[in-house]
C-alpha cells in the first residue's frame, strides 16, 4: 500500500504551525506495515491544491489529506477535490443538524458560511466527527483512495482511530508491522561510518539501513518488516556493531550525556567541571537529566583571568607564562576542579569563542582537559569552525564524546 500524506494550509508553509499531523499519521501507519512514500504541504491556493491531489492520484494507493475543511473562504480542500474528481458537493444532513444544534445550544447566531462544514462529495463515505464539526470523508478516484480529515490534531486522530485505520486494515489486509531502531554513534563521521558499512547498505533488502547525520553524532536507522521484524533488526545490529561498535553509545532517543551518566553510575564516580568559554553549558546538560545528583557535584565558571585565579585557583605563573588559552591552563583547571569539587572526574574548557582574537589566538581554538582519578590531566586541542554559539556547543559535545570513550575504558 503506497501511502501519501498531504497537508493543506498556508500557515504550515509560513512555519506558524508545525506539520505534526503527518508525523503522527506516519508513525501510526508503520504499526500496520503501511509504507508512506511522500509528505507534502500545499498552501491555500485552489490551483495548487488541485495539482497536488492530481499528482498524488497518479502515484499513490492511499492519499491522506489534512486541513482545509473549515468554514472560511480559504478552506478549499472540498472544492479542489470536487473539481478534480468531477463530483458535486452535497449537504450531509446529519452534519448540518449537528452544526445548527451547536449554535442553538450555545444561544449563538450561526453565520451562513458554517453551512460549508456540512458539504461532502456526493460519492463519499462520510465519517462522523465526534470531536468537531466537519466530518471526514473517504472517496475513490482513479483507483486511489482519498481520505479527507480536519487539520485540528484531536479531530484528525479521532477520525483515524475510529474510522480510517479500520477501513484501511480491512481493504488492504494490513497485518505486517514495520519496526525500526536508531543506532547512535559518536567519534566517527557520517562518511566514514557509511564506508565501513557500504556493503551492507548496497545489498540491503529487509531490513533496510540508512545513515543519518545528527548534531555531533551520527546514526544508522535499521528498519524491518514482516514476520520476526525484531529478530531481523537484532541480527543486523549485531553485524553493524561487530564493525563499528566502539563508537556506539545507545539506541533511539538516548543522548550522549545520558550515555555518559550511565557510565558514571556504573563506575560509582562523580563528575565536575571548570568552564570558561562554555560558560556552564557542559555541566548544565548533565544537571538537566533525572538522577543527575547521584553523579554530578557541580561546576565552576570563570571567564576572566582574574576569575580563573580566584575561583578555580589556577596559579598565577601558569596564566603569566602560558596564557589562559593554553594546554597548561586547561590542565590546571581540570586538576583544580577535581580537587575543589572533590570529584573523581573533572572536565575543563578554555579557548576563544570569538568573534575576535584573544591572546593572539584565532576564534575556534579550544582546549578541553579531562582528569580521571589520580591520572595526570589529559588535554585535547581543537579548532572548531562556525560562529560563537556553534563553537561553544561543539566544544560541549566533543567533551561528552571524550568522556564517553574514556569512561568506557575504565569499565
Amino acid at each position: 500500500m503506497r501511502t501519501e500524506i498531504i497537508a493543506v494550509g498556508t500557515e504550515l508553509l509560513l512555519g506558524q504551525i508545525a506539520n505534526s499531523n503527518a508525523q503522527w499519521i506516519s508513525k501510526e501507519l508503520a504499526h500496520y506495515g503501511a509504507s508512506v512514500y511522500f509528505h507534502s504541504v500545499v498552501g491555500d491556493n485552489f490551483d495548487r491544491v488541485v495539482a497536488a491531489f492530481d499528482q498524488a492520484s497518479s502515484r499513490s494507493d492511499v492519499v491522506l489529506v489534512t486541513g482545509g475543511l473549515g468554514p472560511t473562504e480559504d478552506d478549499m480542500t472540498r472544492d479542489a477535490a470536487s473539481h478534480l474528481f468531477g463530483q458535486k458537493l452535497v449537504e450531509d444532513r446529519a452534519t448540518m443538524e449537528k452544526v445548527e444544534g451547536y449554535y442553538i445550544k450555545n444561544n449563538k447566531t450561526m453565520t451562513s458560511n458554517n453551512r460549508k462544514q456540512a458539504l461532502v462529495l456526493e460519492n463519499a463515505e462520510v465519517l462522523e466527527n465526534n470531536e468537531g464539526m466537519a466530518p471526514g470523508q473517504i472517496v475513490e478516484y482513479n483507483a486511489t483512495t482519498f481520505v479527507f480529515l480536519p487539520g485540528v490534531p484531536s479531530e484528525m486522530k479521532y477520525l483515524m482511530a475510529a474510522h480510517v485505520f479500520p477501513y484501511l486494515i480491512k481493504k488492504y489486509h494490513l497485518e505486517t508491522e514495520i519496526k525500526s531502531e536508531m543506532l547512535r554513534f559518536i567519534g566517527i563521521g557520517e562518511s566514514t561510518l557509511e564506508s565501513e558499512l557500504s556493503d551492507l547498505i548496497s545489498n540491503q533488502t529487509n531490513p533496510t539501513i540508512a545513515p543519518l547525520a545528527g548534531e555531533g553524532d551520527v546514526a544508522i536507522r535499521v528498519t524491518a518488516s514482516g514476520t520476526d521484524a525484531e529478530g531481523k533488526i537484532a541480527s543486523m545490529k549485531h553485524t553493524i556493531l561487530e564493525r563499528v561498535g566502539e563508537y556506539y553509545f545507545g539506541s533511539d532517543t538516548i543522548t550522549i550525556e545520558e550515555a555518559v551518566q550511565d557510565l558514571l553510575v556504573q563506575g560509582s564516580v562523580k563528575l565536575g567541571s571548570a568552564e570558561s568559554l562554555t560558560g556552564g553549558k557542559f555541566i548544565e546538560r548533565m544537571i538537566q537529566l533525572e538522577g543527575a545528583s547521584a553523579v554530578c557535584e557541580g561546576g565552576l565558571v570563570a571567564y576572566t583571568p582574574a576569575a580563573k585565579q580566584s575561583i578555580i585557583k589556577v596559579p598565577v605563573h601558569v596564566i603569566e607564562q602560558y596564557g589562559t588559552v593554553s594546554e597548561e591552563c586547561a590542565a590546571s583547571m581540570a586538576a583544580q576542579a577535581q580537587s575543589l569539587l572533590n570529584v573523581d572526574v573533572a572536565v575543563s574548557f578554555t579557548g576563544v569563542a570569538g568573534p575576535s582574537q584573544s591572546e593572539d589566538h584565532a576564534p575556534g581554538l579550544v582546549y578541553i582537559g579531562v582528569k580521571i582519578g589520580g591520572k595526570a590531566p589529559d588535554v585535547h586541542r581543537y579548532h572548531f569552525d562556525g560562529g560563537r554559539d556553534k563553537i561553544r556547543s561543539r566544544a560541549v559535545i566533543k567533551a561528552y564524546e571524550l568522556l564517553f570513550h574514556k569512561l568506557k575504558l575504565q569499565k
